[in-house]
């Protein structure tokens, strides 16, 4: 049947970590290859497993992929695109320490 295929390939392009998450990660960006924000997470997860707050660091992040806010959406539905960019930003201001 045609146009059944939609197995997403995965695609390359640029995750830039900010704030807190660029000192979790110890760097401001690094390459994915993943077809969904899900995978590119995982992988980036796994590369980190040395740096014990960067996983807990995600865990309070929002994500904007090419500009635009994920929100709530499941990451695993929110497709990347080839040479795209995936933001990942910690909360900036206010709250309690």
């Amino acid at each position: 049947m045609a146009g059944t295929e939609t197995a997403a390939r995965p695609a390359a392009g640029t995750i830039r970590y900010w704030a807190a998450a660029k000192a979790a990660a110890g760097t401001a960006e690094e390459p994915y290859r993943a077809a969904t924000l899900a995978d590119a997470l995982a992988a980036a997860r796994q590369r980190h497993a040395g740096q014990p707050d960067f996983a807990r660091v995600l865990l309070r992040c929002s994500f904007l992929v090419d500009g635009s806010p994920v929100g709530t959406r499941d990451h695993a539905e929110v497709p990347l695109p080839e040479s795209g960019t995936v933001e990942v930003l910690p909360p900036f201001a206010g709250g309690s320490v």
